[in-house]
């Protein structure tokens, strides 16, 4: 009796130092923008800050701006005929409404031919 006792108590113990190993992936994404549909991208990344910097290397321009999200994605819109003019951008939990949003933000800056330039979504969330 005593034996299966220990050997119970050895696989408990086992296990517990196991998951005291694991932790959720802490994923994160950012979308850099920048002046004339400029943009660089990241996903994936084990935070916000080395998302953040991934995108801005990435960035096919000067992108100033950057949109984070954990567990979510980011979108981009620009006006397709003025691609110096309006823009606009959105974070939200799935990937249409966050081109809803930046598409109804490029709108409501003045676009009128609005389209998305570019997103992303955290894969991991």
């Amino acid at each position: 009796m005593r034996g299966i006792h220990r050997t119970s108590l050895s696989i408990v113990s086992a296990a517990s130092f196991f998951l005291a190993g694991i932790s959720p992936m802490q994923a994160a994404g950012a979308l850099a923008i920048g002046a004339c549909a400029a943009y660089g991208y990241a996903y994936d990344y084990p935070d916000s800050d080395a998302a953040q910097a991934a995108s801005v290397e990435k960035c096919s321009g000067d992108c100033k701006q950057v949109v984070t999200t954990k567990k979510g994605c980011v979108a981009y819109a620009i006006d397709g005929r003025k691609p110096c003019g309006p823009n606009g951008f959105a974070n939200a939990p799935r990937l249409g409404e966050a081109q809803n949003t930046a598409l109804k933000f490029c709108y409501k800056n003045g676009g009128k031919d609005c389209v998305i330039r570019a997103w992303i979504c955290d894969a991991k969330g």
